[in-house]
This record gives C-alpha cells, sequence and structure tokens, in this order.
C-alpha cells in the first residue's frame, strides 16, 4: 500500500515515469494508478490534444507504438492509456522494442487486468530493469482487517475491531467495495472520527450481533442458544445470509480447529502464519480448541460436509427450508 501511495504522490507531482505497466488480479489499485494519470498528468486544455484513452481488444500492437512515439502538441507531455489491455496478451510481447527505446514525453499506461507476465520474457526483464512493472496480488481474506486499518488511519479515523472485522467479513476481499463502504462511513462519522459497529450495523446495513462473525464466536464457546438466535435472524434475512456462507464460515472454523490441534508450536504468531488468520483470531481458536477435541471436530467436518450436499437439494426429503439444516447442523454439533 505504501508503494502505491509514493507513486500516487509522484504523479500528483507530475513526475511521471515513461511507462506503467499495471499487472495482476487485484484491479483496485490498478484503476487508481490509471485514474490519477487520467486525471493530474495533464491540465484540462493539454487532455483535448494530448491525452487519448483506447481499449486493448480495438488496437494492436503497432498502432499503438505508433501513437506513444507522437509528439505533444502544446504540452511536455501525451497521455495514452490502454485500458483492458490483457486483449493484447498474445502479441503483448511485440512492445519490447519500445520499452527499450520509449519516447520521453509519452506517458503511456497498460492496464493489464487479470493477468501478470511471464517472468522470463524479455519484455518483462526490460519492463523490470527500468521500473516500468506494477503487479498487483489480491490480497488474503486475512490480511482485509489490516488495509482497512490502514486505510482508517490515514484518513485520521479510529476503528474499532470489531466493526473492522464485521466489515472485512461482510464484504470480503473486494477493495473496489469496501473502500466505498469505508468513503461513505468517514462521511458519516466526520464528527467523531470514530467509526464503531453501530454505525457499520445503521449505514452499511450489517447487524452487529446477528452475523457470521457472531455465529463463530458462539460455535467456539459452544453458546447453542446465541447461535440458535443468529440462525432465526439469518432466515427472516436470507438473501444476506445465504446457507452456503454460512457453511463455508463454519467449515472454515472446524477445519483451523483440527489444524490448531496438531500444531506443536501455538504461539499467536505461529498459529495465525500456518491457519492463514489474523493474530486476531488466535485466543479464540484456542478457546475453540478446548471446547471440541480432535476426534469432535473431524466429525463435526463430516456433518458439515453432509448439510453442504442436502442445502444443495441432495438427499433430501419433503421440503426442508435453509434455517431448518442450520438449526439440524448447530443442533449436531452442540451435542456430540
Amino acid at each position: 500500500m505504501s508503494s502505491v501511495e509514493s507513486l500516487l504522490k509522484d504523479i500528483k507531482n507530475k513526475k511521471t515515469l515513461p511507462v506503467y505497466f499495471l499487472a495482476g488480479d487485484e484491479p483496485f489499485y490498478m484503476d487508481q494508478i490509471t485514474h490519477a494519470i487520467e486525471e493530474d498528468v495533464l491540465n484540462e486544455e493539454e487532455k483535448g490534444f494530448n491525452q487519448t484513452i483506447v481499449y486493448g481488444q480495438d488496437v494492436d500492437i503497432s498502432q499503438l507504438v505508433g501513437m506513444a512515439k507522437q509528439y505533444p502538441m502544446g504540452s511536455d507531455k501525451a497521455v495514452l492509456i490502454v485500458k483492458e489491455a490483457q486483449h493484447l496478451s498474445r502479441a503483448i510481447d511485440q512492445l519490447d522494442d519500445y520499452v527499450k527505446q520509449v519516447q520521453p514525453s509519452t506517458v503511456l499506461v497498460i492496464n493489464y487486468k487479470g493477468k501478470s507476465l511471464d517472468k522470463r520474457t524479455k519484455l518483462y526483464k526490460s519492463l523490470q530493469s527500468n521500473g516500468y512493472y506494477f503487479e498487483f496480488k489480491k490480497l488474503y481474506d486475512n490480511q482485509i482487517p489490516d488495509w482497512i486499518e490502514q486505510k482508517v488511519k490515514a484518513q485520521g479515523f479510529t476503528i474499532e475491531p470489531k466493526a473492522k472485522f464485521l466489515l472485512a467479513e461482510y464484504v470480503g476481499a473486494d477493495l473496489s467495495r469496501l473502500n466505498n463502504e469505508l468513503d461513505k462511513l468517514f462521511t458519516i462519522a466526520h464528527a467523531t472520527k470514530e467509526i464503531n459497529a453501530e454505525i457499520i450495523e445503521h449505514h452499511i446495513g450489517i447487524s452487529k450481533d446477528y452475523n457470521n462473525f457472531e455465529l463463530r464466536k458462539a460455535l467456539e464457546t459452544r453458546n447453542g442458544p446465541k447461535a440458535f438466535e443468529i440462525i432465526r435472524y439469518f432466515e427472516k434475512n436470507p438473501k444476506d445470509n445465504p446457507i452456503q456462507a454460512t457453511l463455508a464460515i463454519v467449515f472454515g472454523l472446524f477445519t483451523n480447529i483440527i489444524v490448531y490441534h496438531t500444531l506443536a508450536d501455538k504461539s499467536k504468531q505461529n498459529v495465525a502464519k500456518e491457519l492463514g488468520i489474523h493474530p486476531f483470531f488466535v485466543q479464540d481458536l484456542a478457546t475453540a480448541a478446548q471446547n471440541y477435541p480432535l476426534k469432535k471436530a473431524t466429525r463435526i467436518i463430516s456433518f458439515i460436509r453432509e448439510y453442504d450436499v442436502k442445502s444443495k437439494g441432495v438427499d433430501v426429503s419433503g421440503n426442508v427450508s435453509s434455517t431448518d439444516l442450520l438449526i439440524e447442523l448447530i443442533y449436531k454439533i452442540n451435542n456430540l
């Protein structure tokens, strides 16, 4: 994130590179950098003659190189942005000659979404050696809470842990959507500069008490009544709480419990690393492991698989709702 901020700062200050090859499967940063170049490198008068935006499916490499080699008119710089450049993947290596001998007055942006270059190619080596290649990978789910916290701190706000994890679990690793939701919260909480679970509940639509985050905690502590209460809430809001998402959360919990039991080093840092979870959850997992010995956790995994199959309409007799299936599953887990 810091490297992105540095890039954006340089672009705003008009310290640009001749080529920005933006690749990878995380579009948020790619779009952020592309937008910054589109908005900040040229003024409005210069854009009319010197800024061109094309799409990968509409041009070939020779046309692209021809446009990139043109001199600007009435400006020090020309900007050429290629969106959806992944459509040029079969011929993209032909760009190597241009990268080795760039037009210094052109800022060429290649927005290569969903793909990365083969590290063995001449093009990649040329881009990398000149500092023109930027690859952005999707964050893992356990990295999302820290991303939220960094974003919040950068705006001069604070966020309570529960609110952070609620938002991470509700939105997932979609950084564009997360960014939009946080922007809403910054506007709402501008007076206090504090984001809590109540604000998220009222303005984002996530119940602070009835969600998969709280269901997981209820299962970890073997709090059956609370778990059933959450499932009943899900029944009233089925679109926001699909059974497949809930089963995935429950499956993930008991898979982690099994792995936790097998670890020799149960320190917070090692557990977080080995299981790919946020350190915040390690103590809760330790509690869950005490409540579910290895044999029980293994048996519960077979229950979850059984109800996953049933949730898809297999081996079910009569009209059984998602709520009925989840209640049966929670009952089995609590009474094992």
